[in-house]
């Protein structure tokens, strides 16, 4: 399915679409179609569920918009759909101040259900910056990550990119007890 048609991003605005994308499977599931379409049985197949599991899921992201059929095709007497993402990305909501942030969720628990013997280069570094730096490194990774994503080749092992720049929560001094 070409891509130049896609629009560029989905923007999750209604809370149907924010628990279609809060659930961990239904996120995995996206993962499967990011790059190309695929049926029912073959979503099933790459996350581990069973077609009845990967079909309700589905049905779900279809309904909130962020999944459509892109082709059908007959196959001994029955139809089969081809689904793929709705947009290139999804854009969630502010969790705002001490919500969850449901991509850092997900992203660990890809990473922790990743195998433990393969590559991995994850990192924290802790920066101080200006609010001009602040921004321009925000730009600067957004950017390097959207170069990688149009080098994205379907054939080639799935690779999640998570990062997250932020300003830490800042509370009280940690006071020292005195005796």
């Amino acid at each position: 399915m070409p891509t130049d048609d896609l629009p560029e991003t989905f923007r999750v605005t209604t809370e149907e679409q924010l628990r279609a994308v809060s659930n961990l499977t239904r996120h995995r599931i996206m993962s499967v179609l990011r790059f190309e379409p695929a049926t029912i049985t073959q979503i099933a197949r790459r996350v581990g569920l069973a077609k009845g599991s990967s079909s309700y899921h589905v049905r779900l992201l279809e309904r909130a918009g962020l999944v459509k059929v892109v082709r059908t095709r007959k196959v001994r007497g029955v139809t089969e759909r081809y689904y793929a993402m709705a947009a290139r990305s999804i854009e969630l909501p502010d969790p705002g101040e001490g919500g969850p942030d449901l991509l850092m969720r997900h992203a660990v628990a890809d990473l922790e259900a990743a195998p433990s013997g393969a590559e991995r280069h994850v990192g924290m570094v802790h920066l101080r910056l200006t609010d001009a730096q602040f921004t321009e490194l925000g730009e600067r990774l957004r950017t390097l990550a959207e170069e990688y994503r149009a080098l994205s080749d379907p054939s080639l092992p799935d690779t999640s990119l998570v990062f997250a720049l932020f300003h830490p929560a800042t509370g009280d001094p940690i006071e020292e007890e005195t005796e």
